[in-house]
């Protein structure tokens, strides 16, 4: 990876706390890859989440097998005809700008109904912590909750190493990296507006 692009801890740590949901990979026994996205809590060296028992993604994890956690920010094409270098000599060309963490570990399934309704809980009260009136999942009837506790199983990977990586034309040159903010921010999509927006950051950074 360019070391422009790698995203330091402190960054890899607001990255992940900003974003609440990855796509778990793994393989399963007979060589097919198997991708599901789910929420997630990272929670030091350890992802938790839980999969659908629909979900025949889990049936195929051997226990503390390696796996895969893809946390995934905004990502947009990006034209070289907004680069000011363009005008200049030509010899540009297009890319796609994108930020993401990948976290490597070994993978258990955890068929348990106490250790998947923390995770539940855990995962509410993030979700529900910053709403004037929180839902909590205590306010469903507990035989409910245990009913539907059972339609789900826990996933935990344990981390054995994170990459981050922000590819935000960091390779350009001040100019054409204002450039492609300007161009994106003239772009009808929100996503590429977020793109931007990192831009900016680094570039001011």
């Amino acid at each position: 990876m360019p070391k422009a692009n790698a995203m330091d801890d402190p960054d890899v740590s607001a990255f992940l706390a900003a974003h609440a949901a990855a796509h778990l990979v793994t393989v399963g026994p007979d060589g097919r890859p198997d991708s599901t996205l789910l929420p997630v809590i990272v929670d030091g060296d350890r992802v938790v989440g839980h999969l659908a028992r629909a979900n025949d993604h889990w049936t195929r994890i051997a226990p503390a097998s390696p796996g895969l956690v893809v946390v995934a920010g905004a990502d947009t094409y990006v034209s070289p005809a907004w680069y000011a270098s363009k005008a200049e000599h030509g010899r540009v060309v297009p890319t796609w700008n994108y930020s993401e963490v990948q976290l490597r570990g070994a993978v258990t399934v955890h068929d348990d109904p106490d250790w998947v309704l923390d995770v539940v809980t855990r995962l509410t009260e993030r979700h529900e912590s910053g709403r004037e009136q929180p839902w909590a999942v205590s306010d469903a009837p507990a035989k409910y909750v245990r009913g539907r506790l059972r339609a789900i199983v826990g996933i935990e990977v344990v981390v054995e190493s994170v990459e981050g990586k922000a590819k935000l034309s960091q390779n350009r040159s001040d100019a054409d990296r204002e450039g492609a903010i300007e161009g994106l921010r003239a772009e009808g999509d929100a996503v590429a507006h977020l793109v931007a927006d990192e831009m900016e950051r680094a570039l001011r950074g």
